[in-house]
This record gives C-alpha cells, sequence and structure tokens, in this order.
C-alpha cells in the first residue's frame, strides 16, 4: 500500500473518533430526563396550591427540555450517519423515524436554530409570565437576545436557499452552456 493509500484510510478511518461525543450525547439526554424527573417530581407537592402562571411556567420548563432532548436526539442520529456510518440495525425497523437518513447537513443547521428559537421563545414567555421577577435592563435584553436568535434563523434558512438555489442552476446548466 502507498502511502497516499495509507493516508487516505487512516483519513476515512478517522471518523469514528466522533463516535465517542454522540454516546456523550447520548449520556446528555439521561441527564436531560434526569432534570425532566427532577422538575416535574418537585413540583407535584406545590400543584393544588400553585398559580395558574406557576403551572405554565413549569410547563414551560419541561417543554424546554423534552426539545433540547428532541435536539440532542436528531443531532446523533443525522451527525452519526452524515459523518461515521450508516445505522444498519434501523433500516428495517417498524418505528424508525421517517426523517433518519434523510437530515443533511444544511437541514441539521435548521433545526438546531429553529430549536434555538423555540426555546429562547419560551424563555421569553416565560419572562412576561414573571415579569415581575426582572429588570427593565434583563427583559430587553432578553428580547434582544430572542430577536437575534431569529434574525439568524432566517439567515441560516436563506443561505441556505441560496445556496440550493445556486447548485440548482449549476447543475441544470449544461457543459456547452458554460463555455
Amino acid at each position: 500500500m502507498h502511502i497516499e493509500e495509507r493516508l487516505e484510510a487512516t483519513i476515512f478511518s478517522s471518523r469514528w473518533l466522533l463516535a465517542p461525543f454522540y454516546a456523550g450525547l447520548i449520556l446528555s439526554m439521561a441527564l436531560l430526563l434526569f432534570a425532566f424527573v427532577k422538575e416535574f417530581v418537585g413540583f407535584v407537592p406545590e400543584l393544588l396550591t400553585a398559580k395558574s402562571s406557576t403551572i405554565i411556567i413549569t410547563t414551560l420548563s419541561l417543554v424546554d427540555i423534552v426539545m433540547v432532548a428532541n435536539l440532542v436526539l436528531v443531532v446523533v442520529f443525522a451527525g452519526y450517519e452524515t459523518f461515521v456510518s450508516k445505522i444498519h440495525v434501523a433500516a428495517s425497523h417498524e418505528d424508525r423515524p421517517d426523517w433518519m437518513g434523510m437530515v443533511s447537513f444544511s437541514d441539521l443547521k435548521i433545526k438546531l436554530m429553529g430549536t434555538i428559537v423555540a426555546i429562547s421563545g419560551i424563555d421569553l414567555l416565560k419572562t412576561f409570565l414573571n415579569i415581575g421577577a426582572f429588570q427593565r435592563d434583563e427583559i430587553v435584553w432578553r428580547v434582544v437576545l430572542h430577536l437575534t436568535f431569529v434574525v439568524s434563523g432566517v439567515l441560516f434558512a436563506l443561505m441556505d436557499r441560496l445556496a440550493a438555489h445556486r447548485t440548482a442552476n449549476s447543475d441544470a446548466e449544461s457543459p456547452a452552456e458554460a463555455h
């Protein structure tokens, strides 16, 4: 085997260095489950005396945790399949998610940004439901941060759409037209 072939084989095999990162993300989902159960169980005794706004805020906190866990799951599946290896054990499984194997790196960025925007929106809603607990400057910064996430998400989507449009146009252009 030539040096170039060995180097290429090493580079190709190096993708497996990402596998422990995905295993770590799976463990982080277990931590999120622990946080969810802790928050849920901790709130149950207060449920009968809690104000409706407190129930809503707690529920929104639980939704935040679920959204982050969903995002981690998508990142694990899509990242592993995109950068490491196909997940063959799920190929014919009846519970295989429809999106599995179809999420590109671009889709993953958009899903990540969408989740960040949603979490930020939920956090902002929790702020408004409990507005008396925050200073005016803190509220302004939360709104500014949320708007920054929204604008960033729109710009990410726009860049991806422009890139896809440019790729589609260059694919449609025949070699004779290119000269």
